[in-house]
This record gives structure tokens, C-alpha cells and sequence, in this order.
């Protein structure tokens, strides 16, 4: 048979070295093919099968073993479809329709001896058109990003945009800073806090902050007695003269 228009790169997806053709009759029934009614221990052919990619197609090609001369060929535009078909009653077998490049046609029995080179026939033919697929669908994707109106953000001439940058309004006033508050100084050790006369508390003595601040490690002076301490023994004890108030100041 002639071979069709083979231009365009070829990539080879399977090959297997031994398959079988045979003559199958007319198909009696719409329920599909039985290789059971095939005479299968009598193939009218044996040679080599090879799969290759043109594009889109895929061509299975059967040749002899040691020539290479082309035996048949059946170009594949999709699978599963009706080029290749499997039958109902085995895994091995498969009807094929082949051409001869000048429109006519006709369907064989493929076969194979071993159930993994069945297998790999069926997922070559798969990957394939699982492939032919993607491509499809990344084309439109493609095509629908490239007629869909783009958006310009450029300027257009003579347009001119305003920054502004930050910049202290004189009107506006200044947040205040808040102001910490310094704890007054421990008392010194020894100072005596007394009540004053009518029951009310006085403040304990307090010394300069500042003092207190520049102070790093010197001895805080111990608290001077005042008048109203010593006014505070006298009003106490009652038998008490002045004259012994005076002799407690003297000592």
C-alpha cells in the first residue's frame, strides 16, 4: 500500500517488533467484534508495528521485520474511535482500519502474542491524544487572553499628576509629650513620723529631686527634728514643765 503524506517531524511512541494481521468477516451484529471468530492460529501476516506522531495524527505503521518495507498503515485523528477498536471477547486483539493513501479502506485484525504489548499499544494511542487534548485547550486559553482588551495605565500626553509629601501643617498643634512623675526619696533610717496636735498627719519629710537624682551613692542626711516634734512630747506628757522640755534641747 502507498504511504501517505509523511512531511513534518515524526516522533516514534511505541514499537513492538511482532504482531499479527488477520482476515476477520463482516461484522454480524452492532454488539462489536470476537476475535474467537477469527482463525487465529492462521494470521495472514507477522511483521512489526510502530506508532508514530505527525502533529495531531498518529500513524500505525506495519512493516516487515528486516526490510522495513511498509506493509499497511492506519492514520488515527482520535482514540478511542473508529480506526481502532477493541473487540469484546479479548484484550489482544483490536480491528484496525487501514488506508491506502488513495481514499480506500479496509479493516483487519490486529494481534498480539503478549498481553503487555496490548497494553502499551492501548496507552501509547492514549498519552497521545491526552496530549493532542492539552494543547487544544491551552490554544483557546491563549487566544481568548490575546483578544480580550488590555488595560493601559501609561499617561497620556500632557498629563501631569500631584504628590504631595508630607509636609507640617503650622496650623496644626503638637501633640503634648506626657510628663513622668518622680516618686519622692525613701525616708532616712531613723526618722520618727509624729501626728501633730488636733489628730491630723503630717507629710513625712521630703528633699529636693534634684538632690536625689545627683545623688549616685552618698549617705542621705538623716531628718532634722522640727519645732512641732518637740511641741508634740510636750502637749503628751502633761506633768511635764517646760523647764524639762528645755533640758531635753540642752542635752
Amino acid at each position: 500500500m502507498a504511504l501517505a503524506d509523511d512531511s513534518g517531524y515524526e516522533s516514534v511512541i511505541c514499537v513492538k517488533p511482532e504482531v499479527h494481521v488477520y482476515k476477520i468477516p463482516p461484522r454480524a451484529t452492532n454488539r462489536g467484534y470476537r476475535a474467537a471468530d477469527w482463525k487465529l492460529d492462521e494470521p495472514a501476516w507477522t511483521g512489526r508495528m510502530k506508532i508514530i506522531s505527525i502533529g495531531k495524527l498518529a500513524y500505525i505503521k506495519l512493516e516487515d521485520k528486516n526490510s522495513g518495507e511498509l506493509f499497511a498503515q492506519a492514520p488515527v485523528e482520535q482514540y478511542p474511535g473508529c480506526v481502532v477498536e477493541a473487540v469484546t471477547d479479548s484484550s489482544r486483539y483490536f480491528v484496525v482500519r487501514i488506508e491506502d493513501g488513495s481514499g480506500r479502506h479496509a479493516f483487519i485484525g490486529l494481534g498480539f502474542a503478549d498481553r503487555g504489548d496490548s497494553f502499551d499499544f492501548n496507552v501509547a494511542l492514549q498519552d497521545h491524544f491526552k496530549w493532542v487534548k492539552q494543547e487544544g485547550e491551552l490554544a483557546k486559553e491563549e487566544a481568548s487572553q490575546s483578544t480580550a482588551p488590555k488595560l493601559d495605565l501609561g499617561f497620556k500626553e500632557g498629563q501631569t499628576i500631584k504628590i504631595s509629601i508630607g509636609k507640617k501643617d503650622p496650623g496644626a498643634k503638637s501633640r503634648p509629650m506626657g510628663s513622668g512623675l518622680l516618686l519622692p526619696p525613701p525616708m532616712a533610717k531613723g526618722a520618727v513620723l509624729v501626728s501633730p496636735p488636733g489628730g491630723q498627719q503630717s507629710p513625712p519629710p521630703t528633699h529636693s529631686n534634684t538632690a536625689s537624682l545627683l545623688d549616685f551613692g552618698g549617705r542621705v542626711p538623716a531628718a532634722q527634728p522640727t519645732a512641732d516634734l518637740w511641741g508634740d512630747f510636750t502637749a503628751a506628757g502633761a506633768s511635764s514643765s517646760q523647764d524639762t522640755a528645755k533640758g531635753w534641747v540642752q542635752f
